[in-house]
């Protein structure tokens, strides 16, 4: 028990490292200000903490996310700091009630490229907002981003981006000078270099934001927005667990607790917060497994709080600029780009747009048009809405109908089971998107690893060119084991 709990405080100390510079530079995009250092961080520090506490997904960790941030940053520019607290902490209570009435379960018929073309624009959204920084300091954040990339490769144990934090600081805090007139040639780049500057060093404390009723209709349409898209967020996040750890999440459960450490984060002056893919599989990789870790994480932070204005100060933004675009860069689907030449053409038609609607209107729209596209190719591809499974025997299962987003969720929980030996027959799937090949090759995946000996048969030709065009390098054997002319 006591090497468990070990293990598990060890992690979160491997995941606060993560999420500090993270924190600090989601929190200062959101405000602009200083001042956001401290934002960001208590963002990280009460919604991680409480999340992790009432959360339904173990080692899930909880802090500021792209998608988050990019809301939350209109927000406070249109209402101020008290303003924008008040909506974390209403976008929290829409969260808790989105539970309590068993919404959760909704994100199983999201599409998966409406989640890559979301992830896509938000990538984009992040990276046109640095812009500015780039072209003041273009050194500086190349400088960053390439030495986060070459310690990505040779340092395996410390996180890159903490790496580049701390030794871009030291650099410019002793050398800046030498980047002030610095020459590429004939032309010289004339570096601007800001910092953060001098943030408050306090402990954080318990505040109701002030507010009349006329606030609270205005902020009501934004605190939805956060709460529609943390949710989003959050649950895409469980699922990526549930994919690593082969467990599967409660996801109303983790809406409450999303709820709740939204609510917290605001009456604590944080930023609004969701559940973050990145550190999450870095404290399942690390060893963590249970709310532990991720809550370690959080008090980890709150005591690196602590008189850390001291040395947050001299920390450059261009520094905080190559962090954020090289994160930015990591949430495009690099895989789903490179092979959308071999994937069904409506799915890539979904992703990019959403994408493109994410970045030109709103993402709560961009989420809706690409859902709503979805079903539409659907409609066009199957008059049949859902794919039915039944079981012939004890180990012999039967698909029937259109394997899509609408019905992956339960076929792939009803074959799930305590098998050692399992037969599958697909002789009848009518249908299959983008979604239901992920899917499939996620059930191969976890079945290999589980050691259940998996048999595909029967399968038409439209679903094993599609398995076999998707696959990547490490799933090829497996398709070849189980049946599937790889």
């Amino acid at each position: 028990m006591l090497q468990r709990i070990a293990k598990e405080a060890l992690s979160g100390l491997t995941v606060a490292i993560v999420a500090l510079p993270l924190a600090i530079a989601f929190g200062i995009t959101a405000t602009g200000t200083s001042e956001g250092a401290l934002v960001g961080l208590f963002g990280a520090i009460f919604a991680g903490f409480f999340a992790a506490l009432f959360g339904g997904t173990p080692g899930q960790v909880t802090g500021p996310t792209g998608p988050i941030t990019v809301v939350a940053t209109g927000v406070i520019a249109s209402h101020g700091l008290e303003g924008a607290f008040l909506a974390f902490i209403m976008a929290g209570a829409f969260q808790i009630l989105f539970g309590l009435c068993r919404l959760g379960s909704l994100i199983r018929f999201i599409p998966h490229p409406v989640v890559s073309g979301f992830m896509g624009g938000i990538a984009l959204i992040i990276i046109l907002g640095e812009l500015d920084q780039v072209e003041q300091s273009f050194l500086v954040v190349a400088l960053t981003v390439g030495l986060m990339l070459g310690s990505a490769r040779v340092i395996k144990s410390v996180p890159a981006s903490l790496i580049a934090l701390v030794l871009m600081t030291v650099i410019l805090r002793f050398g800046e000078s030498l980047l002030r007139d610095v020459r590429l040639g004939p032309v010289p780049l004339n570096e601007t270099i800001d910092y953060i500057g001098k943030i408050p060093e306090s402990i954080p404390t318990l505040s109701l934001p002030d507010a009349d009723g006329s606030m609270f209709v205005t902020l009501l349409l934004p605190a939805l927005a956060i709460a529609l898209l943390g949710s989003i967020d959050s649950l895409l996040t469980s699922v990526v667990m549930d994919n690593i750890t082969g467990s599967r999440h409660q996801s109303n459960k983790e809406l409450i607790g999303q709820g709740i450490g939204n609510a917290m984060s605001g009456l604590f002056g944080g930023l609004a917060s969701a559940g973050a893919t990145v550190r999450s599989v870095v404290n399942v990789r690390s060893g963590g497994r249970t709310w532990i870790s991720a809550a370690t994480h959080s008090v980890i932070l709150l005591v690196l709080v602590v008189g850390l204005g001291a040395a947050v100060q001299y920390i450059p933004l261009a520094v905080l600029s190559g962090i954020l675009i090289l994160t930015a860069i990591g949430m495009f689907d690099w895989e789903g780009l490179r092979k959308a030449h071999v994937s069904p053409k409506g799915d890539v038609a979904v992703m990019f747009v959403t994408m493109i609607v994410t970045v030109l209107v709103d993402l709560t729209v961009a989420v809706a048009a690409g859902v709503g596209l979805a079903l539409a190719l659907h409609a066009v591809q199957s008059r049949r809405a859902k794919a039915s499974v039944a079981q012939d025997d004890t180990t012999t299962y039967s698909i029937e109908g259109p394997l899509s987003f609408l019905s992956v969720d339960r076929v792939f929980t009803t074959l799930r089971g305590d098998h050692s030996d399992l037969s599958v027959s697909l002789k009848d799937v009518t249908y299959i998107d983008l979604s239901g090949t992920k899917a499939l090759l996620t059930f191969i995946d976890h079945s290999h690893e589980r050691g259940v000996t998996l048999g595909l048969r029967d399968l038409p030709p439209h679903v094993e060119n599609q398995l076999v065009a998707l696959a990547d390098d490490s799933q090829r054997d497996k398709l070849k084991a189980v049946g599937v002319k790889a």
